[in-house]
């Protein structure tokens, strides 16, 4: 997925099981930020960053969903943990990581291994993708501003 695509309408399913649609957020902007793995310290720190920034987000005209191939189990319990007031879409069968291209091989240690990429697309009003910012841009700890400052 690139600047200028349009995404999908389905996303996905969130924590409660309920589906995740575009046009659901009609009129916004989309903050769809895919991170590796709940309640890891990077990715902690960067849903709290957005979480402690939600108010200027949203009053900035956006709506954030995040997105891991973690169970809605696992979301919910990250969730609970950390005070998230948004949701987490469990792609569980790695479709949307897949559709949008954060799905690959990564290495750590030297140790190689199949994961998502951390990779956030901005997609605007009418359902095209505005802006994709990538893993080595994204700053865990400042995101917010990242997505605010454009």
């Amino acid at each position: 997925m690139n600047v200028g695509d349009k995404a999908p309408d389905l996303l996905g399913l969130d924590e409660k099981g309920e589906e995740i649609r575009l046009s659901r957020y009609a009129g916004k902007k989309l903050v769809l930020y895919f991170y590796p793995k709940d309640s890891t310290s990077g990715c902690t720190t960067e849903a709290c960053n957005l979480r402690d920034n939600y108010a200027d987000l949203r009053q900035a005209g956006y709506e954030v969903v995040g997105v891991s191939v973690d169970s809605a189990a696992s979301h919910q319990k990250f969730i609970a943990k950390n005070g998230l007031p948004f949701p987490l879409i469990a792609d569980t069968e790695k479709t949307l990581v897949e559709t949008f291209g954060v799905w690959g091989e990564k290495s750590m240690y030297g140790r190689k291994y199949m994961g998502t990429f951390r990779t956030t697309f901005i997609i605007n009003e009418e359902g095209v993708v505005e802006r994709v910012i990538t893993p080595k841009e994204i700053k865990v700890k400042e995101h917010a501003g990242q997505i605010l400052r454009g």
